[in-house]
């Protein structure tokens, strides 16, 4: 049998090493019964060639397909018929496959996902009836405006870099992918690439370790894809996509660092007193006072060489241009304002209610403890998250506001109607 190396423990939030390379990471959550579990791949969009994309998104498709143990029904009901779920998404850096069962059933949970990640048949007919629904979801995108505009708006922002592109990949990408390259991509990454399993809820660690081991027992340690390097500082842009609607769909946006940038804690306060509820700058504006739209809000995103942040706002096409005055203005407010200190108090509150609050759940907890190791970020217990959103100064808020949060410095797209 294969020895571990011990496992390194923090309060509920325990790791492990296995001799393979695989990093097995849990957190114990007292009161619950159930437990989240998830298996996450170092395999993105952004790893992929310009001629390919969209294959790590097909390949997440295709292992759901059948196993070498399970037919594609099997592996559908294999928890469901325990009262569990079972899911995948593909990110621009990872690949993630999870599951929600009761505590009783986390050895069936594990041997699914150790399938499933193992052993999928990847097969020509299967390929040719999966590549259908992906095309498919390719075109239920374009047919719904706002992540139409998402796209394109990445797709500027980003200027050729692979966190522009679609995880979905082209029509004409997606269409041009064969088994070969699927297997050839299953066996680089799935088998000799970097895996993290995770779970959160009622379990015991070490148990939960040996689950693994034996699950995943084969599998052999890899290098991980690299990011094409990214440069921070770009030149503004102004975008304009003629489409038919009633809305012009108005996004705004600009590099920022990265998940592991100290700036990225004063950057989510910020993005949240722009437009991170009804109480915020924006909605107040935008919405309450000026009545310009239904639909304002602030977004970010943070990947391991950079990140995003920007603001959405969908209004009628003879709107557009008074939103898009309004939007600059909050932007140059907070660029060369800051936050005062009664609304940096305010937000710091908003923000730790929001992680308490969203933490309550096995599946959030889950992520949360993943995202720590994929981006090599130090274990937080929830006490010193909370404590690292208040400790966030009002000069670094003013200096990060300046940088990012000026409105030349914003890439701006406009999609609508002429």
């Amino acid at each position: 049998m294969l020895d571990a190396s011990p496992g390194v423990s923090r309060g509920e939030l325990k790791e492990t090493e296995l001799p393979n390379g695989i990093r097995v990471l849990t957190e114990r959550i007292a009161g619950v019964r159930s437990v989240s579990v998830g298996v996450w791949i170092r395999q993105g969009s952004a790893h992929e060639p310009l001629e390919r994309r969209g294959e790590s998104h097909l390949l997440e498709h295709m292992v759901f397909k059948g196993t070498e143990r399970r037919g594609p029904r099997q592996i559908a009901m294999a928890l469901e018929r325990l009262g569990g779920s079972l899911d995948a998404f593909t990110s621009r850096e990872h690949t993630s496959f999870q599951a929600r069962v009761l505590s009783e059933h986390l050895p069936e949970a594990l041997d699914v996902l150790a399938d499933l990640v193992r052993s999928p048949l990847l097969r020509e007919e299967d390929l040719e009836l999966e590549r259908e629904v992906v095309l498919e979801e390719i075109s239920a995108m374009e047919d719904t405006p706002d992540d139409i505009a998402f796209e394109t708006h990445a797709e500027a922002l980003w200027d050729g870099h692979p966190y522009g592109w679609c995880i979905l990949g082209t029509r004409d990408t997606v269409g041009s992918i064969g088994v070969p390259t699927l297997r050839d991509l299953h066996d680089r990454r799935y088998r000799r690439g970097q895996l993290l399993v995770a779970g959160a809820g009622y379990l015991e660690h070490d148990r939960f370790v040996e689950e693994v081991r034996r699950g995943f027992e084969g599998v052999v340690g890899g290098s991980a894809p690299t990011v094409p390097a990214v440069s921070l500082e770009t030149p503004p842009r102004e975008a304009r996509e003629e489409r038919p609607g009633a809305q012009v769909h108005l996004l705004f946006g600009s590099r920022t660092p990265g998940r592991g940038d100290s700036s990225r804690f004063p950057l989510i306060l910020l993005s949240s007193a722009l437009g991170g509820g009804m109480g915020s700058r924006l909605f107040q504006r935008v919405r309450e006072e000026m009545g310009l739209a239904y639909t304002v809000y602030s977004f970010q995103s943070f990947y391991s060489l950079a990140g995003v942040a920007g603001v959405y706002v969908g209004t009628r096409p003879e709107w557009g241009g008074r939103a898009v005055d309004a939007v600059r203005a909050e932007y140059r407010r907070l660029a060369y304002e800051g936050l005062p200190a009664d609304e940096l108090r305010e937000v710091k509150n908003q923000v730790k209610g929001q992680v308490m609050l969203s933490l309550e759940s096995t599946s959030a907890r889950l992520f949360r403890l993943a995202g720590m190791a994929l981006y090599d970020e130090p274990r937080r217990t929830l006490d010193e998250l909370l404590q690292r959103v208040e400790g966030v100064t009002a000069q670094e808020v003013a200096e990060v506001a300046a940088r990012y949060f000026d409105p030349d410095r914003q890439t701006v797209l406009r999609m609508g109607p002429a």
